[in-house]
């Protein structure tokens, strides 16, 4: 029998390594995996879903509106249970009915203990602005819960994370001045803590287009 040690777990990158990011498992909270979409070539993208599954993943929260994988990981994994949220990267906000979507699947895959995967694109602002929403739904301040997706997930922008706050505000009775001093909580956190998207973005994009030729 072999006495050999477990292989030890893999470095992060680092913060401004954008590209290794991307696909980066990376755990907030006790119930939340936040990252990027599956690889298109069939190896990585099985070998990410082992990563997902190795780090105690039920089920999937797929934002991405330009894409799915549902059909994918109903063979490769069907032991994920896979929830569709998909929604466009414009810039010009997510309405309630968006975040509730999420919330609602949210409940059902952490309802007996479980871990749900959170993921856009790149896993730079759908992704991670939806799981800022469920980390306020689990009773996280605001700049708590902005701090910890950017520390476990250095690349996030996070830019609808203003419409997650007047969502969380209207649900629970928030008045207008709460739900204002809110949102601007999130935007001083932008000031201070906020990244160069446009940058990460870019730099995403190019490696890429190089890996794939």
């Amino acid at each position: 029998m072999s006495t050999s040690s477990p292989s030890p777990a893999p470095t992060c990158p680092a913060p401004d390594d954008y590209a290794a990011w991307q696909r980066w498992v990376c755990l907030v909270g006790t119930t939340l995996i936040v990252t990027g979409d599956l690889h298109p070539e069939r190896g990585r993208a099985l070998a990410q879903l082992g990563r997902w599954v190795d780090h105690g993943a039920t089920g999937i929260i797929d934002c991405r509106g330009e894409w799915t994988d549902e059909d994918f990981v109903a063979v490769a994994a069907p032991e994920l249970d896979y929830r569709y949220v998909g929604t466009d990267d414009d810039g010009q906000g997510q309405d309630d009915e968006w975040f509730e979507a999420g919330y609602r699947h949210y409940l059902d895959l952490v309802a007996d203990g479980g871990r749900a995967v959170v993921h856009c694109h790149m896993g730079i602002n759908r992704g991670p602005s939806m799981a800022f929403a469920l980390l306020l739904s689990e009773g996280w301040g605001i700049t708590e819960a902005l701090d910890a997706i950017a520390e476990a997930r250095p690349i996030v922008g996070l830019i609808y994370a203003e419409d997650a706050v007047r969502w969380w505000g209207r649900r629970n009775g928030w008045t207008r001045e709460q739900v204002h001093a809110g949102a601007a909580e999130v935007s001083r956190w932008h000031l201070t803590k906020g990244i160069d998207i446009a940058q990460v973005i870019r730099v995403i994009r190019q490696a890429t287009r190089k890996e794939l030729g």
